[in-house]
């Protein structure tokens, strides 16, 4: 669970899924853009990897020391596939293959240790125990987006860092709330069907007014204000304004 802390008070409290490891953090940028494991762009993999740890910092969240230890690795890595390479190619060893191999075990063993889970659930059903199947457990609640956390924090941070960042435009954090950008947010959305996630960060270019903005949009997602979806897997993000939410009006 974490909390994030503006203006003095607690804004938004939610409950954030993280990865296992920085392996499963790479496997998942893999597959979300569909890459090939045994020849890894590792430019962009290294810069999804780092937006990732950056809206962790910027949220302050808890970055344990192997994700940490994997950035560097990436950045050696990505400084060693600059190096202009010497004219026998026979001899060149590809600053990846140790990756590449590291990868590949932790899928394998996280095939294994799905397909025991899978097992494990069929075996629960087969062989349920009646005397509890009476007992009135209440069923999940429904996720609230259909975009998982994770995908968003990454699509977020790749925008931060495309950013230009400039001492000059930073402000005091008394100076942007959570409530008036989620009026930015609730009124961009009145007047279209929805809207591409990077347009909600179009208006300020300040770092400050994005980690803002961002924080506005999980909390309106919390209260069912706002959803936010893909057509399909690793397509574009987009809001929508919730049809059942009813419409604000303003106090005069």
């Amino acid at each position: 669970m974490a909390e994030y802390e503006l203006n003095g008070e607690f804004d938004l409290v939610f409950e954030l899924d993280a990865f296992d490891g920085p392996l499963d953090l790479l496997l998942y940028l893999i597959r979300k853009d569909e890459i090939d494991i045994y020849d890894i762009p590792i430019a962009q993999i290294t810069r999804q990897y780092l937006g990732y740890l950056e809206v962790c910092k910027e949220l302050n969240l808890e970055i344990a020391g192997e994700f940490l230890y994997m950035a560097a690795m990436l950045i050696r890595i990505k400084a060693q596939m600059l190096i202009p390479r010497s004219g026998d190619e026979e001899v060149w060893e590809d600053p990846r293959s140790e990756l590449v191999k590291a990868l590949l075990e932790y899928k394998k063993v996280k095939k294994i240790s799905s397909a025991l889970d899978d097992m494990a659930e069929n075996m629960r059903r087969r062989y349920f125990r009646r005397e509890f199947s009476s007992w009135n457990i209440a069923p999940p609640e429904p996720e609230l987006v259909k975009v998982d956390l994770a995908a968003l924090m990454i699509a977020f941070g790749d925008i931060l860092r495309r950013a230009e960042y400039d001492a000059s435009l930073e402000i005091d954090r008394q100076q942007i709330s959570v409530d008036s950008r989620k009026d930015y947010i609730f009124s961009l959305l009145k007047s279209v069907s929805s809207l591409e996630f990077e347009e909600l960060f179009a208006d300020d270019p300040r770092r400050i007014v994005m980690i803002v903005t961002f924080i506005a949009l999980l909390d309106m997602v919390k209260d069912g204000i706002i959803k936010i979806e893909q057509a399909e897997r690793f397509t574009t993000i987009r809001v929508f304004l919730n049809s059942n939410e009813p419409v604000l009006v303003e106090e005069v």
